[in-house]
Formats: C-alpha cells, sequence, structure tokens
C-alpha cells in the first residue's frame, strides 16, 4: 500500500468497506445490498464501476454484499459518488452487527416467511441505525425461511427460521393404511401405529409439509412464526447456536434481536463472539435477560 497513506487512514478506508487487498496496492469496494437483492439499475451502475475503475468484474461474499476489486486508493471518493447515484454505499466491517443474510423464501416454494422484506427491515433497525454503535466483535444475523437451513441460520449471532407447528387431532384421524400425513413427512416424524398417527416430537422440525395434508382434516397448523438461535458462530471455531424456547412472531423476533444486541454490548469481552460470552455467562442466564418481559409460544416444543 501506498507509505503516503497513514494506518490511522486506511483503518478509516476499512470501517466505510474499502479493504486492502493482498497486492498492497489496490482496494476491494465492499457495496451493502441490505438484503441480498439489487435491481437492474444498480446492477448496471456496479458493473459500470467495475469496469471504469476495477478490472471489470465483481464478487459476491457470503453475507450476500458485492465486493469490486481493484481499486485504486485515488479513486475511492469517485466511487463512492457514483454509488451514492443510484442509492448505494459502502461498509459491512468491524465490530459491529454485520450485513443481513436472507435466503430466497420471498418467492421459494418452500418458504414460510418474506425473507427479504424481514431482512430488510433488520437492516434498517440494527445494521443502519446501530451503525455507530461499538460492540465486542461482530455480529451476523440471517434469516432462513423454513427448517430446509438454506441460510444456516444456526451458524450465525443471531439466526431466524420460518416454523409451521402441526397439530395432530387424533380423534379425527382414521388410520388410513396409505397415511396422506406420513407420506408427506420428510424427516419421518409422522407415523401410523396400531391404527393411529402418531407425531415424534423430537424428530419433527415443524417444515409444515404435513399441515392440510390428511383428507379427514386431523392434521392442522397450531401456529407459524420462528425459531431463534443465538451464539451460532462459524470460521475457524465452529458453534452452532443455542435455540431459544418457542416460536416467535416477527414482532417478538425484532425485541429479542435488540435484547441480545444491548445485552451483548454491555456483557461481552473485547473480541469475544456473542457465543463465547454465551458460554462463559451461561445459556439458561443469557436466555432469560433475553427473553425477559417477551411473551414466548411454549406449545409442543
Amino acid at each position: 500500500m501506498d507509505e503516503k497513506i497513514s494506518a490511522e487512514e486506511k483503518a478509516k478506508l476499512k470501517d466505510q468497506g474499502f479493504i486492502p487487498q493482498r497486492d498492497g496496492k489496490h482496494y476491494s469496494c465492499r457495496v451493502i445490498t441490505e438484503n441480498g437483492c439489487l435491481n437492474s439499475e444498480k446492477n448496471q451502475k456496479l458493473s459500470d464501476i467495475a469496469e471504469k475503475y476495477g478490472r471489470g468484474y465483481m464478487c459476491y461474499t457470503v453475507r450476500l454484499t458485492i465486493e469490486i476489486p481493484w481499486i485504486k486508493y485515488e479513486d475511492i471518493e469517485k466511487v463512492k459518488a457514483e454509488l451514492k447515484e443510484v442509492g448505494l454505499y459502502t461498509g459491512g466491517t468491524g465490530a459491529r452487527v454485520r450485513p443481513v443474510v436472507a435466503c430466497k423464501g420471498t418467492y421459494c416454494g418452500f418458504g414460510f416467511l418474506d425473507t427479504q422484506l424481514i431482512a430488510k427491515e433488520i437492516h434498517e433497525r440494527f445494521y443502519k441505525k446501530y451503525y455507530d454503535v461499538k460492540l465486542p466483535h461482530k455480529f451476523k444475523i440471517a434469516v432462513g425461511g423454513c427448517p430446509n437451513n438454506c441460510i444456516k441460520p444456526d451458524l450465525n449471532d443471531i439466526g431466524i427460521m420460518g416454523q409451521k407447528v402441526p397439530l395432530l387431532d387424533e380423534s379425527l384421524c382414521l388410520g388410513c393404511k396409505k397415511c396422506g400425513v406420513e407420506a408427506a413427512c420428510r424427516v419421518n416424524a409422522a407415523k401410523v401405529i396400531d391404527g393411529k398417527l402418531k407425531i415424534d416430537r423430537e424428530k419433527c422440525n415443524n417444515c409444515g409439509f404435513c399441515i392440510d395434508k390428511c383428507h379427514f382434516e386431523a392434521m392442522k397448523c397450531e401456529k407459524e412464526g420462528v425459531k431463534i438461535f443465538i451464539g451460532g458462530k462459524w470460521g475457524k471455531a465452529v458453534r452452532r447456536g443455542n435455540v431459544l424456547p418457542g416460536i416467535y412472531s416477527i414482532d417478538e423476533a425484532m425485541d429479542i434481536i435488540e435484547k441480545a444486541i444491548l445485552y451483548y454490548k454491555e456483557n461481552g469481552n473485547n473480541k469475544e463472539r456473542f457465543g463465547d460470552m454465551i458460554d462463559r455467562i451461561g445459556f439458561e442466564e443469557v436466555s432469560y435477560q433475553i427473553l425477559n418481559k417477551v411473551e414466548i409460544y411454549k406449545g409442543n416444543n
């Protein structure tokens, strides 16, 4: 990197989303997509910037941001100005809430949630408004539309997963030899035993495929909402997130996200990930503090 650029300036640029490349001469410009979606106008602008200031290509990150590599230091302000023309901006680094990741649940045949709309709301409330809130370490949030787990909610500091809790009315079950519910269950949680349908709650992941599959209406939906994981992380040391007890509404999930961030801010040690703090303090205590005054659905889980 140019020796005339101070270490302080380099740190400031990185905080803004201009990350020094390995060659020491260029920067990678990290552009925030908010929820992994861009319209054609914004895509075209990014292509134009990559062609004009880089080497004509872009890279998509695992956090669904877009990086344009090979940007020269002297072109950084020009790049920022051109991004601003279409409402785009850079960032996504540092010890703060990171860009939100969402699966394609908004239009996916399996999705229960408008994941992209939810991710955009989380982005507005906890990425943009909390951007100047210094946390002990990075904090990642993911929104998954169903238990197919495509977005890996349990490997994020907070993960949301769409849920449909099935409700079996055994009085309506006729014990059909060819049970539609059993045939629809993809995790073998539904079985006809001794002439009656049984649901193994340990196996059931609330995917909702069995709901409305009974011709005699023995299987319905008891509750729709989200499961919430806390403390997950991947990378050098993988930790699967703990599951908070219950199924939550989106409004409740937003409250929980905010409480989790603030609790982490106050109780996490410097450079300590959220999951490591949970291990240090204890999941029971952390979950109690986060869920305090949040009414939860306990249901069958």
